[in-house]
């Protein structure tokens, strides 16, 4: 059962590692999520909850699949999230249009959040990037492991 395993460990661990990554990204760094960074987040919060099913409801193979897709969710908007940051494409947000305004009616409001500029990047590579590299192949690999380890049942 090591395909299945290995596909529960990841269904748990890669939602886990990448929401804890924005998390001190945002309170440990002060970047703070736009509206498309939160879309993101969504499907991550789902796979970790399925995936956490994997490991205690049967059949795990289902629960870590489903889990798998939810990441692979999380990646196709992340990478929508990156080529609007990196002005391949319009973004459908407000947040991608407007300046970092601030509410004139409150001055202490917190600034407007930008989807279209990356806070931060590695290699040339966006958060938002980061995230549909990781959570695509992620997402894949559990799918691909979670066939396996059916595979491995049947024999």
């Amino acid at each position: 059962m090591m395909g299945l395993g290995l596909a529960r460990l990841f269904a748990v661990a890669i939602p886990a590692g990448l929401l804890g990554g924005a998390y001190i990204s945002q309170y440990g760094f002060n970047l703070f999520p736009c509206e498309m960074c939160w879309w993101q987040r969504y499907p991550h919060f789902a796979a970790l909850a399925l995936g956490f099913m994997s490991c205690v409801m049967q059949p795990a193979r289902i629960w870590a699949a489903l889990a798998g897709l939810a990441i692979i969710t999380s990646g196709l908007i992340g990478g929508f999230h990156a080529g609007v940051e990196y002005g391949w494409w319009e973004g459908i947000t407000g947040c991608a249009t407007l300046g970092s305004a601030v509410d004139v009616m409150n001055p202490s409001a917190a600034p407007l959040i930008r989807c279209d500029v990356a806070p931060w990047s590695l290699f040339g590579i966006s958060l938002a990037g980061w995230n549909f590299l990781i959570s695509t192949f992620g997402g894949i690999a559990i799918l691909a492991l979670s066939v396996k380890g059916a595979n491995e049942e049947s024999l």
